[in-house]
């Protein structure tokens, strides 16, 4: 019986041994986590500054989802005890983490339905290939709008509207197009659409045409109408294409006017575009 506690003794110091030589990974502790009171009955909202990329919750007791890009919304299950639950929110630039409990009679009284990711609980997040946040974008035109536009780059008239290319900037891998209509007729302008693709210079043959539609990384402004005038910021990836090819911009009306209008941009345009510093 002797020889067994000793046995016991030697495997217990050697475990605590080993446990106090094994490093713990760096990070924040889970009781160092800001903490979130979930009532029965009851979502609770999280508000983020730039659109949510990913959420884990780690318990199966607590249940969400993204009724909007920048909300995500969390609940109980019903008739589910939980103890307590880790939830990870991470958005363009940022990743934070939450440490939720299930609220009793006293802190239901205290408990948040509504909570603002606050910055000082985030830490920066760098993925590779994001770029710019959608704040940072918003900034940035909103930057560029309030610049008085210089004399167009290019311009063209039709059905009682013209439309000219104010600027072109650059700000690393994005293309900054500050755009403005005017509408010279008596008719409202509304908006059906806004395109952007690169076509040829000169069409021959209506089956040799190569068309390559660009989607906005963002638009400053989405009005559904204009009476005279109409200014906006436009950002797009960064592209290339040769001498050969132009970028169209489509302004076109919903019907039953259905005019449409289309901006054409050289190369050249983007070649000697500004460069904003970041």
């Amino acid at each position: 019986m002797k020889k067994l506690l000793f046995f016991l003794a030697v495997i217990t110091a050697s475990l605590r041994s080993y446990a106090q030589l094994t490093p713990f990974a760096e990070g924040i502790k889970k009781n160092a986590l800001p903490i979130v009171y979930l009532p029965e009955n009851v979502s609770v909202q999280f508000i983020s500054p730039e659109p949510i990329q990913y959420v884990d919750i780690s318990a199966k007791s607590v249940i969400g989802d993204l009724p909007l890009k920048n909300v995500l919304r969390i609940r109980l299950k019903d008739s589910v005890n939980l103890a307590d639950a880790v939830i990870t929110i991470a958005g363009e630039k940022f990743i934070t983490q939450y440490h939720v409990i299930r609220a009793d009679s006293i802190t239901a009284r205290d408990s948040r339905t509504e909570i603002t990711i606050d910055p000082a609980d985030t830490r920066p997040l760098d993925i590779s290939g994001i770029g710019l946040s959608q704040n940072q974008l918003r900034q940035l035109s909103l930057n560029l709008f309030c610049k008085r536009p210089g004399k167009a780059i290019e311009k063209t008239k039709a059905f009682g509207l013209k439309a000219e290319l104010h600027h072109i900037y650059t700000a690393g891998d994005y293309v900054f197009i500050d755009i403005g209509y005017r509408n010279s007729t008596n008719l409202t302008y509304d908006i059906a659409d806004l395109r952007f693709h690169i076509d040829d210079k000169k069409i021959t043959k209506a089956t040799n045409i190569q068309s390559v539609e660009l989607k906005p990384e963002f638009i400053l402004f989405t009005n559904p109408l204009f009476q005279k005038t109409y200014r906006n910021i436009i950002i797009l990836k960064k592209m290339t294409f040769p001498g050969n090819k132009v970028l169209h911009i489509e302004l076109s009306e919903k019907q039953l006017s259905g005019r449409v209008i289309t901006l054409n941009i050289t190369y050249q345009d983007v070649l000697d575009a500004d460069t904003i510093p970041i």
